[in-house]
């Protein structure tokens, strides 16, 4: 019998309300599938923070793979893409350094405001990307599981 699998789910605190979505799209998306997949959440207050308790909860070995949700926005104080750059790149180094799948649904408008229809437009953005995520962490995880159990190649002499 194989195991259900785990997933960490990582949410980035500012516009929680939005973000938030990404996290009801990714568990829509599981129970669509017919999937028994254990979800834990984490809440941490910025993008920035993401990448190091994505790594950290990675190295438990106890997920099969790790997500982690932000908007990142032009807060007029600094360049958005640099904060933006520094997490997916920590997020990619986290899986490479741990070979556990790290997924993003990081997303970094350009012109977000405050608006309804900005708000609108990125809370349903959210819970579609959420979902894509959730497909992916299935199919990651599948492929992970097939690659462990599968015999190693033989050597001919």
């Amino acid at each position: 019998m194989t195991k259900s699998p785990e997933f960490a789910f990582i949410k980035a605190g500012w516009h929680a309300d939005i973000v938030d979505q990404a996290l009801a799209g990714f568990r829509q998306h599981l129970t669509d599938q017919g999937s028994d997949a254990t979800v834990t959440v984490y809440d941490v207050p910025g993008a920035f923070e993401m990448p190091l308790l994505a790594r950290k909860l990675a190295e438990t070995g106890r997920y099969d793979a790790v997500v982690a949700a932000a908007l990142v926005v032009d807060g007029g104080i600094y360049r958005h893409d640099f904060v933006a750059q520094a997490v997916v790149s920590g997020l990619m180094e986290a899986q490479m350094q741990t070979g556990v799948p790290v997924l993003s649904v990081s997303l970094t408008p350009h012109h977000f405001q405050p608006t309804a229809e900005h708000v609108g437009f990125f809370t349903e953005h959210f819970v579609k990307k959420g979902a894509e995520a959730a497909g992916a962490a299935l199919q990651i995880s599948t492929l992970h599981a097939g690659l462990a159990g599968a015999a190693k190649p033989s050597i001919a002499a």
